[in-house]
Order: C-alpha cells, then sequence, then structure tokens
C-alpha cells in the first residue's frame, strides 16, 4: 500500500507524483513555459515542490526572466527620456528617486517604481505636458 504525502500548505493528502510537470513563470508581463520538471504537487490546491534538479532549472528560468525584462525596462526608460528631452538629471529631479536614479534604471540596476513608469508613459503619448511638470518641479 502506497502512503500519501499531505501538503504542507492546505492539509490534504493528495501531493502527486510528477515527472513531466509544466510552469509557467511570469514577471513584468513577460512569461517563459518550462516542461519536463519534476516534483511532488498538490492536485487540492496546486503548491508542490520541485525536486532539486528541476527547482534549480526554475530558479535559473526566472533570473533570466527578470534580467530580460530589466533590460527591456532599461531601454524603453531611455528611450522615453531622450524623447522628451531630458537629461538624467533632470529626468530625477522630475519623477524624484535620487540624483543617480535614471543611471541606475537605464543601466537595468534597479527597476523604476510602478507610478515612475505610468508617468514615463504618459509623457512618452503626451509630451507637451513635460514642459508643465517642469514649471512644478527644480528641473526647470
Amino acid at each position: 500500500m502506497s502512503r500519501s504525502i499531505q501538503c504542507t500548505s492546505c492539509g490534504s493528502y493528495s501531493m502527486v507524483r510528477d515527472d513531466n510537470h509544466t510552469e509557467v513563470i511570469t514577471h513584468n508581463g513577460e512569461s517563459i513555459t518550462l516542461t519536463g520538471l519534476s516534483g511532488w504537487f498538490c492536485s487540492s490546491c496546486g503548491d508542490g515542490w520541485f525536486d532539486n534538479d528541476s527547482s534549480i532549472r526554475v530558479s535559473e528560468a526566472g533570473d533570466g526572466l527578470v534580467l530580460r525584462t530589466r533590460e527591456l525596462c532599461s531601454q524603453e526608460v531611455r528611450r522615453i527620456r531622450k524623447k522628451l528631452g531630458l537629461t538624467q538629471k533632470e529626468a530625477a529631479a522630475i519623477f524624484g528617486g535620487g540624483p543617480n536614479a535614471f543611471s541606475l534604471y537605464e543601466r537595468g540596476k534597479i527597476e523604476p517604481h510602478t507610478s515612475t513608469l505610468k508617468l514615463l508613459h504618459l509623457l512618452d503619448r503626451n509630451p507637451n505636458l513635460v514642459d508643465e511638470i517642469k514649471i512644478h518641479t527644480h528641473a526647470a
């Protein structure tokens, strides 16, 4: 008789071995699908744990996805800043984040706050508003 394994998340005894599990990893609107993963997964709540090799694959894929989305974001931030005719220092004065913020964003070291990205995209569609914003900051 085989013994059931209890799920550590929901407590049910419905953990099932899967050696061909598919996992979709998503970060900032980008996704990657991994197949052929192995581990134990709960048929009740969907939680589970990967075997060591699969865990490494998931971790490396997730890290790669974060780096790729950071690179895409950094290119977009740079493109919009230049379109608006702003230096990195002027952009930092308008959007905040400190004097080196846009250097860090554009090198992909950190991602801008969601509010900064939303305002950048708004100004990308309405560049004439940048002069209005400059009036209310020290970047003028």
